[in-house]
């Protein structure tokens, strides 16, 4: 009796799983795709490559991925412009092909060979891919892919760069309202990372654009909608307060405008809000520079503000003491402006 064994398969290159994943992505470009039967092949054959690609670089469980196959594979892909088609594919492309393009997204950004991020410095020369992945926040189907996409690009302060100073950023204060929650909060999860993971880039960015960036975030603090309210305020505390925005944080106190939304939400019928609202109400009233019309609003305010602080609290806790030391020396200042003469105000 003999036997016949089958020959395992080679495994591939990283450039054969590369030109693989390529041709795959590129045949759902070809205009004969247009019977079901070639497009369920078409992405068949792309979810296959998907999976190879993902073992080659994260390994299956049982062998580990090798660094010089996930180095190389990071150079193939570049060179043949498959992250491209990765990004610009991904709204045809099926649940699962999409759940491992996005794993392999992620692992690809963070190889360095030579010294230099290959993908990310593909990146900066492809630009448009990040305006492509933001508008994609409009695409119910791919937006929380995108959206994870989008906050592993945004780690690079490079790449954080260039979306804040895109047309493409403002979308960020429409797409944190959106009616699908999940989008609208990923969304907003995006627009934190972009105000907060870079300091020297977001200080830089609003020097630069201050009126029209503060334009738009009034109307999120003034939103009709809790979370937006509640969501923005906080972040604004966030970032407002580091250390490389204090020049911003200075200009932010001299605006009555300000002021007035900071009072407002003082008012609000969220506690949470409230007491947010105060952490930079705060600063308006401590500033010793305080300009003559924010001296002139406290002042004619100043007994409802008073009422508002007294019945402000926030419960028991170690944050209590100090909290109610701080109300305490604002309800205090607030005195002294409303009790000083109508000119010196």
């Amino acid at each position: 009796m003999s036997f016949s064994f089958f020959k395992p398969s080679r495994p591939k290159t990283p450039l054969e799983v590369v030109k693989a994943t390529k041709v795959s992505l590129m045949a759902l470009d070809i205009k004969t795709v247009v019977e079901v039967k070639a497009l369920e092949k078409a992405m068949e054959e792309i979810e296959k490559n998907f999976v190879t690609m993902r073992c080659m670089l994260s390994g299956d469980g049982e062998v580990e991925p090798n660094a010089d196959q996930v180095l190389q594979l990071a150079t193939e892909v570049c060179k043949e412009d498959v992250l491209i088609l990765l990004v610009h594919k991904l709204p045809i492309l099926g649940w699962e092909a999409r759940k491992d393009l996005v794993h392999c997204w992620s692992i690809l950004l963070k190889q360095k060979v030579d010294s230099t991020y290959c993908c990310v410095q593909f990146i900066e020369n492809h630009f448009e891919l990040l305006d492509f992945l933001v508008v994609c926040y409009d695409n119910k189907e791919v937006a929380l892919h995108c959206g994870i996409m989008l906050r592993e690009c945004i780690k690079f302060p490079s790449l954080a760069r260039y979306i804040l100073e895109s047309a493409s950023f403002e979308l960020f204060f429409k797409f944190v309202e959106l009616p699908t929650f999940d989008v609208a909060s990923d969304a907003f999860s995006t627009f934190k990372d972009l105000l907060t993971k870079h300091l020297t880039v977001v200080s830089e960015y609003l020097t630069a654009h201050y009126d029209e960036f503060f334009d738009l975030y009034e109307k999120l603090l003034t939103s009709s909608n809790y979370v937006t309210r509640r969501q923005s305020l906080k972040l604004l505390s966030e970032f407002l307060l580091e250390p490389p925005n204090s020049h911003i944080m200075k200009r932010y106190i001299l605006e009555v405008r300000f002021l007035k939304v900071m009072m407002t939400l003082l008012k609000d019928s969220s506690k949470n809000i409230q007491i947010s609202a105060f952490h930079i109400f705060k600063v308006f009233v401590a500033n010793p520079n305080k300009p003559h019309e924010v001296k002139v609003i406290l002042a004619k305010n100043h007994e409802k503000l008073l009422e508002l602080l007294r019945n402000l609290s926030v419960g028991k806790g170690a944050d209590d003491d100090q909290f109610e030391e701080e109300k305490e020396l604002i309800m205090k200042e607030i005195e002294r402006v409303s009790g000083l003469p109508n000119h010196d105000c």
